[in-house]
C-alpha cells in the first residue's frame, strides 16, 4: 500500500529538490499534494519533468504501485505516454508483475476499488482555476491560499467537470439506505445458526456518552519534515475539545497492525482535501499504546491526529455502554463477511501484524461543532467492515450546510 510519507512519495528524483518550498506553500502532506493543478504547478515554477512526474506519482500512488515510480520518472514519459505502454514494454523495460499490469492499466478505477473515480483524480490535478466564489466566505472563515483552490474546486464552472460531478460514485442517491446508524443492516447468525451475532445497538449514542471521554494525543497531524512522534509526552484532555470549534471525525481502531483497519484509516485519510474543504478535522483512535505499532502505523497509513483513549470509552459509547467483543474463530474464520472483507485489504497491497488486542470491535462518529451531538455512528460489526465512504462524506456537507445556514440567518437577523 502506498505510504503518506512525503519522502517516500517524492522519491529521489526531480520532484526532492521542491520539498521545502511545498512545505512553504502549503502542499505539506501527500493527498493534497496529488490534487495540485496545473495552475499551482505554474505558480511553483515547476518544469515539465517535475509536473510529470508528480502526476505519474498521484496514479501510482492511487494504485498502490509507488514501487515502480523512480523508474517511470526516470524514463522521461508523460502519464498519457506510459498509460498507452504495451504490457510488454512495461513488463520489460519497467520490471512490472503481470498482475500489476492489470492494476496500472485500469484507469477507471484505483487500488481496492473504493477509491475515488479516475475522474476526479485526473480532474483535480488538470482542472483549471475557477474564479466561482468560495463556499466559504471571506467573512465566515479565513482560509489559506491552499484551501482556497480546493474549495473553488467545489464549485461547478463552464469549461471543467465540478467535484460534485466526478465524484457520482460517492454521491448519496435517492432511497439510499444507511448502513450506518441512521438505518443499519441487522448482523446475521454465522455456522448455520450455531454461533449468533454480537449485540449491536440501534441508536445513535447519547452525546453524553463522549462528553467527557478523556484522550492523549500519541501524534501530531503529519506535515513535510517532522517528528514521526510527538517527542513529550501530552497532557490527557477532554474529546470535547477537539470538535469545540470544528466537526471531526473520528475512526476507531480495532488494532493498528490489522490489515483491515490499516485499509480502512488508509482509504479515509487518502480524502483528506475533501474533508478539509469541508471544514472537518479527521481523528484516528487506538485502544492501546504500543509505540511500535504507532510508528508503524503512522504516517504510512494515516497521516492525521493519532489518539489514545485509554478507558475505552469511545469503543463503549459505539456499544451502548458495553465493548463489543468476537472471537477469532466465530468472529473470523466462521464470518464469510469478514474473510470477505480480510481479502479487499489483502488486494490493495497492504502489510500486517499479529501484536495487541483485536478482539474489540471498533466503528466510527462524526461529531458536529459543539455540543450539536454525534451526527452519524457506524459501528464494525463484522472485523473489518468499514463505514462507506459516501455517507461519511454525506454527512460533513450536511454538517457545513447547516453550519453555513446558521451563520447567514445570524448574518440577516443583525
Amino acid at each position: 500500500m502506498a505510504s503518506f510519507v512525503i519522502e517516500d512519495f517524492v522519491g529521489n528524483g526531480c520532484l526532492q529538490g521542491l520539498v521545502s518550498m511545498l512545505l512553504e506553500e502549503g502542499w505539506d502532506d501527500v493527498p493534497t499534494l496529488k490534487i495540485m493543478n496545473v495552475d499551482d504547478m505554474n505558480e511553483l515554477n515547476m518544469t515539465q519533468r517535475q509536473k510529470d512526474a508528480l502526476e505519474i506519482r498521484s496514479y501510482l500512488h492511487d494504485r498502490a504501485l509507488m514501487q515502480y515510480a523512480d523508474k517511470f520518472e526516470e524514463s522521461g514519459n508523460s502519464l498519457t505516454k506510459v498509460l498507452n505502454l504495451s504490457t510488454v514494454d512495461l513488463t520489460s523495460k519497467f520490471g512490472m508483475k503481470r498482475g500489476h499490469v492489470a492494476r496500472f492499466t485500469d484507469r477507471t478505477a484505483a487500488s481496492g476499488g473504493d477509491y475515488l473515480s479516475e475522474t476526479y483524480n485526473l480532474h483535480m490535478r488538470r482542472r483549471t482555476t475557477s474564479r466561482n466564489e468560495s463556499l466559504y466566505r471571506k467573512d465566515i472563515s479565513p482560509v489559506t491560499s491552499r484551501k482556497q483552490s480546493m474549495t473553488r474546486s467545489l464549485r461547478r464552472t463552464k469549461t471543467d467537470i465540478s467535484l460534485e460531478q466526478s465524484m457520482a460514485e460517492l454521491e448519496i442517491k435517492g432511497g439510499h439506505v444507511f448502513k450506518g446508524i441512521v438505518a443499519s443492516m441487522p448482523d446475521e447468525p454465522r455456522a448455520c445458526g450455531c454461533v449468533q451475532p454480537t449485540p449491536v445497538v440501534e441508536t445513535v449514542a447519547p452525546y453524553s456518552s463522549i462528553e467527557n471521554i478523556s484522550v492523549q494525543k500519541l501524534t501530531p497531524e503529519y506535515k513535510i519534515g517532522m517528528e514521526r512522534l510527538v517527542k513529550t509526552k501530552t497532557a490527557t484532555m477532554k474529546a470535547s475539545k477537539l470538535w469545540r470549534d470544528k466537526p471531526a471525525v473520528f475512526v476507531c481502531i480495532r488494532r493498528p497492525g490489522c490489515i483491515m483497519c490499516r485499509a480502512e484509516a488508509h482509504q479515509l485519510y487518502a480524502r483528506k482535501p475533501i474533508f478539509d474543504a469541508l471544514g472537518v478535522q479527521l481523528f484516528a483512535v487506538l485502544h492501546e499504546q504500543i509505540e511500535s505499532e504507532v510508528t508503524d502505523f503512522w504516517p504510512r497509513y494515516w497521516g492525521g491526529v493519532v489518539l489514545f483513549d485509554r478507558n475505552m470509552g469511545f469503543y463503549k459509547a459505539l456499544g451502548g455502554g458495553n465493548l463489543l467483543k468476537d472471537k477469532f474463530i466465530s468472529g473470523f474464520l466462521l464470518n464469510p463477511r469478514a474473510i470477505s472483507n480480510y481479502r479487499r485489504a489483502k488486494a490493495m497491497g497492504v502489510d500486517q501484524n499479529f501484536r495487541g488486542e483485536g478482539e474489540t470491535k471498533g466503528g466510527l462518529f462524526i461529531v458536529g461543532k459543539g455540543k450539536s451531538g454525534i451526527a452519524y455512528q457506524f459501528i464494525e460489526r463484522n472485523f473489518g467492515d468499514w463505514a462507506p465512504l459516501a455517507e461519511v462524506i454525506e454527512i460533513c456537507r450536511r454538517l457545513q450546510e447547516s453550519q453555513l445556514e446558521s451563520i447567514t440567518s445570524i448574518q440577516q437577523e443583525d
